[in-house]
């Protein structure tokens, strides 16, 4: 693992008071692919009460069904299903029996209300029971909001937490648009995990398919970032969206396990009253602690950070680092998405609708003093703040679960790539490699379905099954408005053969 850190202004004026932030890289190996891993353990807890009858019981039956295939028997794998009651469908251990298992989850049949805490504590004592050097993970899946035992959030991110330091990783899936993204975001962010969101049951077995390839190839478990500040600072602010304790010295960063080839990044902001000596003053410390894998070795790496001191009228021609400020605007827009969110959720659309065009403003206004290099990545946020302002006022259920789920993958796991819960469309000029890509979340995709007959979706909504002919480029095209962020994809796919569809 690396470390790397990047000042906004390494220079601060003699006895004024200042802000500085502070980016922070942290790179994840890539192993040999020769290279034994350690077993992994996954506890999986499904809900499996009357509302997930049907399509959705069926999908994520399939897609354990087809996990079971791609763990080792050395892996251990468990199943507990809940309703109002919770049973052990597969008691963790390792996967000496597959048949069995397969017939195990076959038999998962739905049931009654939803008791999701019960389901939950069960889990976690079962994958505490065989949880081995590498941790475990559990993954959450639910369609409705707990109506038993314990639904407080806050209370159920707590538990998530306390077993975190314990090294079991709490991730969850959503799955439809009845369940409560309050809570399922509450678990993953305790139990520093995922937070997945998926309308349909192909996405959802994506989704999980994902998850799986990310145990499989992590390369650190229990991460964990201290930063301890010296008296030049007041206050320290993380801009990410991460579990922090405080400490009588500082604050810890529980960032849970990293995959292989990795790179994360995070934000944090100092202020500074005032430094009455010139010269290099030491503001922080960084530690960073975490356990590799296979080796199962725990190692910590010291980085201290120090900014100049100068005299005022010196300090005053800095200018600050470009890649910093681009990536607290970045930042500063997860925010705004999760405050939307949380709006939505209590039926403010109109305030969250405002709240995400005014960030789409701001966006477009600061990028206009970034290198143009660093602004692609924040237009495509401001056209995104945009659609979201769209979809909350059309389908605000919708747009609360997608702005929480957006966040949670650009602020907690920024650098971790999302797996199978998106679409890559892709059109390529004939006998050249050069043409269009566009990606689309499975939300978005859902917002572009509104706007065609519902006899086209299909050709959009399955991916392979080849390239989709011009007339059907030319068709969406024609649907849409030209400053419609898919326009132009479609209207160079209507000029350029036709296009493909496959899961991101």
């Amino acid at each position: 693992m690396q470390l790397s850190t990047l000042l906004d202004c390494d220079l601060i004026a003699f006895e004024q008071a200042d802000e500085i932030t502070l980016l922070v890289e942290l790179n994840a190996p890539t192993p040999p692919t020769a290279s034994v891993r350690q077993p992994a353990t996954l506890q999986v807890v499904l809900d499996r009460s009357g509302s997930m009858g049907g399509a959705r019981l069926e999908g994520a039956k399939a897609a354990l069904i087809a996990l079971v295939d791609r763990l080792d028997p050395t892996d251990n794998l468990g199943i507990v299903a809940f309703d109002n009651e919770v049973k052990i469908v597969v008691p963790s251990g390792p996967l000496n029996n597959k048949v069995a298992v397969k017939q195990s989850i076959a038999a998962i049949h739905s049931g009654g209300s939803t008791d999701l805490s019960a389901g939950y504590f069960r889990g976690l004592q079962e994958a505490r029971r065989v949880a081995g050097p590498s941790g475990a993970t559990v993954l959450l899946v639910s369609d409705g909001h707990a109506n038993a035992g314990v639904t407080d959030p806050d209370q159920l991110g707590g538990v998530a937490a306390e077993v975190n330091t314990q090294g079991v990783t709490t991730s969850t899936l959503g799955f439809g648009l009845g369940y409560d993204e309050r809570l399922l975001a509450a678990l993953a962010k305790g139990g520093a995990g995922n937070e997945l969101f998926a309308e349909e049951a192909d996405t959802a077995v994506a989704l999980i398919s994902g998850e799986v390839d990310g145990l499989l190839t992590q390369v650190a478990q229990a991460a964990s970032l201290r930063i301890t500040w010296t008296t030049h600072v007041a206050s320290v602010q993380v801009l990410n969206d991460l579990p922090v304790a405080g400490l009588p010295d500082g604050l810890m960063l529980e960032l849970g396990s990293f995959y292989a080839g990795e790179t994360r990044r995070l934000l944090v902001k100092l202020q500074v009253p005032g430094i009455a000596a010139l010269g290099l003053s030491q503001v922080a410390t960084l530690e960073f602690t975490h356990v590799s894998l296979p080796d199962v070795v725990q190692h910590t790496a010291t980085l201290p950070i120090s900014v100049n001191v100068v005299p005022g009228d010196e300090a005053a021609g800095r200018i600050p680092d470009p890649e910093v400020r681009s990536e607290a605007l970045f930042q500063q827009t997860q925010q705004a998405k999760r405050e939307s969110s949380r709006l939505l959720s209590a039926g403010q659309a109109v305030e969250a609708a405002r709240l995400m065009q005014t960030t789409s403003s701001m966006l477009r206004h600061e990028s206009a003093y970034l290198p143009r290099q660093m602004t692609v990545e924040l237009m495509k946020e401001a056209d995104l703040m945009d659609s979201l302002a769209d979809e909350s006022t059309f389908d605000s259920v919708r747009a609360a679960k997608a702005s929480s789920y957006d966040a949670t993958m650009k602020s907690r796991n920024r650098g971790r790539q999302s797996r199978g819960g998106g679409f890559i469309l892709r059109w390529v000029l004939p006998g050249t490699a050069n043409g269009s890509t566009l990606g689309l979340e499975e939300w978005e995709l859902q917002r572009l379905l509104r706007v065609l007959p519902a006899e086209l979706h299909d050709a959009l909504r399955v991916t392979g099954s080849g390239i989709r002919d011009k007339a059907l480029a030319k068709t969406v095209a024609d649907r849409l408005s030209e400053g419609h962020p898919a326009y132009g994809f479609f209207d160079g796919a209507a000029s350029h053969g036709g296009f493909t569809v496959d899961r991101a």
